[in-house]
């Protein structure tokens, strides 16, 4: 493994070393463990993620490695230079028409991909929901039984390189139509209603006791949270900017296989 690091940090300052047959294995290799899930680009180490930037560097140098090429499935053409991934029954990954995932993603035994889309370097763990028109992002890390709701769109990073990808942590429950973009990470086992969208610079405030907390790029474990908006002064006015609130824990006696809806109404709220 040291020596695949040294050859792509080598090839990452001098670029014309992918001229090297060495060099073209050794990003090769890179994303083929990336596809098999033994290697990640971030993992978790003693509660906190650790950013593997020479992996992203291969999936980044693979590109240029790669010709165009017409890809054709059944009656459907693509145009593209990242392969498809294959072989999914042997895999255990239900693939439901038309789910896409490009060579280079992982996507672990159990996992459920509606009409959906992964990306490469991303990585989606045992009995996860990507349900329809759900996207995971280039690199973004997806935790093991999570439900991605309808429209969930789960940001990609590639560029630059040393910027953190998207964490989804495990058992967590993400809306319909949410966004989660700009290395945020979601603590294990939150719950996010519809629409909530969480950036890097996003507000996201804790309401559920006495004096408010905050938080930026990161919702504490088992949060639930909704959208909201908090008052801003500009030069024209005063107007109501997006951000999001926790509006409480989400309860033990909540089962983790239950709805988003169910869990939301623990704070009677509906969305």
């Amino acid at each position: 493994m040291e020596a695949l690091r040294t050859r792509i940090e080598q090839a990452w300052e001098n670029r014309e070393q992918l001229q090297q047959d060495d060099v073209k294995l050794a990003v090769e290799a890179v994303i083929e463990m990336l596809d098999k899930g033994r290697l990640r680009v971030a993992e978790p180490k003693g509660g906190e993620w650790q950013v593997n930037q020479w992996v992203k560097k291969a999936v980044i140098l693979y590109f240029p490695l790669r010709k165009m090429e017409t890809i054709e499935v059944g009656m459907f053409e693509f145009h593209d230079k990242i392969p498809l991934k294959k072989d999914y029954a042997k895999q255990g990954v239900r693939v439901v028409p038309h789910a896409l995932a490009r060579y280079g993603a992982f996507v672990a035994k159990g996992v459920v991909m509606m009409p959906s889309y992964v990306n490469i370097g991303a990585y989606v763990d045992s009995y996860t929901m990507v349900d329809t028109w759900a996207t995971v992002g280039s690199c973004a890390q997806i935790g093991s039984n999570v439900h991605l709701s309808g429209g969930v769109g789960i940001g990609g990073v590639l560029e630059p390189v040393q910027a953190a990808p998207v964490i989804v942590e495990d058992g967590c429950f993400i809306g319909s139509r949410s966004i989660v973009v700009e290395g945020a990470r979601i603590g294990r086992e939150a719950v996010l209603g519809a629409n909530v969208v969480i950036t890097g610079s996003t507000r996201i405030i804790d309401v559920s006791k006495k004096e408010a907390k905050e938080y930026k790029g990161y919702v504490p474990s088992r949060s639930v949270v909704i959208p909201g908006s908090y008052s801003k002064a500009f030069p024209a006015g005063n107007y109501n900017v997006p951000c999001a609130l926790i509006i409480g824990k989400r309860k033990a006696s909540t089962d983790l296989k239950t709805s988003l809806n169910e869990a939301l109404r623990e704070y009677n709220v509906s969305v």
